[in-house]
């Protein structure tokens, strides 16, 4: 069932995603060769918890029947596309990490992810990430009343796959509320005027997913992380917008983040 959010909880939810992106920029402060993303993972909890939200993804049931996430963050470094596992790997110059992050607070949650660099990367891997975060906004621009989910999807699709990029299938968006993840779900592929009709109110999170080769993905044997199966590297940005009337309102932010990097960011 798809919940419609009125103003005062859109602004609810705002807050919570506000707080990500805050999150966010202080693991991007971190972010360097010789850092641990566990590390990364401990900073960012700390500063969760200190705002009086929780980390949503701490616990988060496993659905193969595993240990819950034990993480703050889903941190996936390069061939990891989603649900990596923070760990004690000191990240290299020339690594990529996508850091997903999620809260709640005021009974409403937040998600948000961007990729980073680690040091200076191959220009080859920074224009995965620039189209990638490009597609994001593509998808967005189609997220307004009277549209469809099949149109965001065919945005963000058509981008990435101009410059011969996969976009992974089996992974999606998802609506967003009092609940991490609500109906509809949000694929990064799709045909122009397919599938649930977008209304004002819909809070939903887009987060592409693009590979570097093909788009075929393995199960790691942990039963979280998600990798490429060519083992070519991954990207993954995501924002939670609300639906509007001609217009999407993005409720979270990459200020934040962008502000840490300066001309480093992509």
């Amino acid at each position: 069932m798809i919940f419609l959010k009125t103003d005062d909880e859109i602004e609810l939810l705002r807050q919570s995603n506000l707080l990500v992106g805050m999150a966010l920029a202080e693991v991007a402060k971190m972010i360097q060769p010789g850092v641990t993303t566990r590390q990364l993972d401990k900073v960012a909890e700390e500063f969760i918890r200190d705002h009086g939200a929780i980390p949503t993804f701490k616990g988060f049931p496993n659905p193969f029947g595993r240990e819950p996430f034990p993480g703050t963050l889903c941190t996936s470094v390069n061939e990891q596309v989603v649900h990596g596992i923070p760990n004690d790997i000191p990240l290299k110059e020339g690594d990529i990490v996508s850091v997903d992050c999620g809260t709640c607070m005021n009974g409403f949650c937040g998600d948000s992810a961007y990729t980073f660099c680690v040091g200076e990367v191959d220009p080859e891997i920074r224009k995965l990430l620039k189209t990638t975060k490009e597609a994001l906004y593509k998808g967005i621009e189609n997220a307004i009343h009277g549209k469809r989910i099949g149109d965001i999807g065919y945005a963000v699709q058509t981008h990435c796959e101009a410059e011969s990029y996969g976009v992974v299938r089996e992974f999606v968006g998802h609506g967003i509320g009092h609940k991490m993840h609500e109906d509809p779900q949000v694929p990064n592929y799709g045909s122009r005027g397919s599938g649930t009709l977008l209304k004002k109110g819909m809070c939903i999170a887009i987060e592409p997913m693009i590979t570097l080769g093909d788009r075929h993905v393995v199960m790691e044997s942990d039963d979280w992380t998600v990798r490429t199966r060519d083992r070519k590297c991954a990207t993954h940005f995501e924002h939670t917008v609300a639906v509007g009337l001609g217009k999407a309102d993005i409720l979270s932010s990459f200020e934040f983040i962008e502000q840490v990097l300066g001309d480093k960011a992509i």
